[in-house]
């Protein structure tokens, strides 16, 4: 209001400095940018750095492994659930609110995960977490679109914001197994209230964003919620109870519902939370399939090794943590490479060599038994992050070349979504396959055998149903 004030005065008179307004300070875009990165880090950080500490909380809190796996699946059920409409949240009470109430939030579910006296606690502070990160996300984003303006500077921003969650999720584990080892399981919860702190703190440094009227599709998020949820208690209890059980077939009945009752609300809605016209694209479709695949298959072996090195290896928290390090170590240096590769050869070539190499991964992971050498997982671990960290950014500039530039934001949204659900899922039906202890060899080859298979079917859709090039697409 002090640069209109100034502006609308027509008169000569001196202004008293004491009386005059004080400017707007103007936000440093460093300081935006570093609290984006904070935001980032931690929810990718948490997405990873809770499966070494399982069996620890496990016997610390007398969990079973359908309770190890909604530590997990709670967190990145509701991360997914919510990620559709937090975008449109984020328009309506303004970037920089809505990245506040999801910190907050964050911070305070973290503390209540630290704290948890059962697994009942932990559990639900869980799903409090992913839904304030499922708010943070496009929250960050959007602050760094309007703190920078040249286009060149704010394309390094977000790399740098990229390159931040993937380091996150590179160091997860070895984080994870050094605080459970040298502290507690608690510990890793611990971690983020610091991070919440300074990043509260650099809030109140940033300008409030702009409000726009953005509609919420109320009934079209609730269906979302419940369907996820149902789909994901029924792969989970199916393990313990029996996929027979009465419990299991009401839950897929019930998800099933919602699946219709979210494709019915969004046909007929004016402004759908997610235009099903966006479907028809062929592109998006095998985008959506390869990237719920990719964070399938990565995050389903995290969990799969975790319990592998601790329970049947008996390996510590720290150590099981450092025989992630050779994978996670290249990751970030494999994204820019892929980024490279899909400016020259298109997204496609990276996309399907991406998937081929998890793929050899997962399937020489079929030759590890309880007597093998440590090294040979700890190895044959590498082609899994390798291949998911060449596919990963050609796969989010794909989907994004192939729609109109009004639904970029949804369709990542989408994208993003689709990958938390494969990650959920994935958790949920291999914790299942070696929910029983006796045979969690079996259950852990099988799990690795899906894998394979879901990757060479999303590779041979990468391979022979996306374009060539990845300009425009009219597919």
């Amino acid at each position: 209001m002090a640069i209109l004030t100034r502006a609308a005065r027509t008169d000569r008179t001196p202004v008293d400095p004491a009386t005059e307004p004080p400017a707007p300070r103007r936000t440093s875009p460093h300081t935006v940018l570093a609290a984006a990165l904070l935001a980032f880090f931690v929810i990718s950080l948490d997405g990873s750095v809770v499966n070494v500490a399982l069996p620890a909380i496990s016997s610390s809190l007398r969990g079973s492994m359908a309770d190890l796996q909604w530590i997990v699946d709670g967190y990145t059920l509701m991360f997914a659930a919510f990620m559709l409409s937090a975008g449109t949240f984020s328009d309506r009470v303004g970037a920089s609110r809505a990245y506040a109430w999801g910190l907050a939030a964050f911070t305070v579910a973290s503390l209540a995960c630290g704290v948890a006296p059962n697994l009942g606690t932990l559990i639900g502070a869980r799903m409090v977490q992913g839904g304030a990160a499922a708010l943070m996300v496009p929250a960050s984003l959007a602050l760094i679109r309007q703190s920078y303006t040249d286009p060149g500077k704010r394309a390094r921003a977000i790399a740098i914001w990229t390159a931040a969650g993937s380091v996150a999720v590179a160091i997860g584990p070895v984080v994870g197994g050094m605080l459970t080892s040298g502290l507690s399981w608690r510990a890793v919860f611990y971690l983020n209230l610091p991070v919440g702190a300074i990043g509260l703190a650099l809030l109140t440094r940033i300008a409030p964003s702009p409000r726009r009227q953005a509609p919420v599709d109320l009934l079209g998020q609730f269906s979302v919620v419940v369907g996820l949820a149902g789909l994901t208690y029924a792969v989970i209890e199916g393990g313990r109870e029996g996929w027979a059980s009465t419990s299991v077939l009401g839950t897929l009945v019930v998800a099933a519902a919602a699946a219709a009752l979210f494709v019915t609300t969004q046909s007929r809605s004016k402004q759908p939370m997610v235009p099903l016209s966006l479907f028809k694209s062929r592109t998006v479709l095998v985008c959506l399939a390869a990237g719920f695949t990719i964070n399938a298959v990565f995050y389903g072996a995290i969990f799969l090794l975790g319990m592998y090195f601790q329970q049947v290896r008996g390996a510590s928290p720290v150590s099981a943590g450092a025989m992630f390090i050779p994978m996670c170590a290249l990751i970030s240096v494999v994204n820019m490479a892929g980024v490279k590769l899909a400016a020259r050869k298109g997204a496609r070539v990276p996309m399907a060599i991406g998937q081929l190499i998890m793929a050899g991964g997962s399937l020489l992971m079929l030759t590890v038994t309880p007597h093998t050498s440590f090294i040979i997982p700890v190895l044959l671990l590498v082609p899994i992050g390798l291949g998911g960290g060449l596919a990963v950014p050609s796969l989010t500039a794909a989907i994004l070349e192939h729609v109109d530039s009004e639904r970029a934001g949804t369709a990542a949204a989408v994208l993003n979504t689709s990958r938390q659900v494969g990650s959920c899922l994935a958790v949920a039906a291999f914790g299942a396959l070696i929910a029983d202890t006796s045979r969690f060899q079996h259950g852990m080859d099988t799990s690795f055998v899906i894998s394979v298979a879901m990757l060479l079917a999303t590779a041979a859709a990468t391979a022979f149903l996306l374009p060539r090039l990845t300009h425009k697409a009219g597919d």
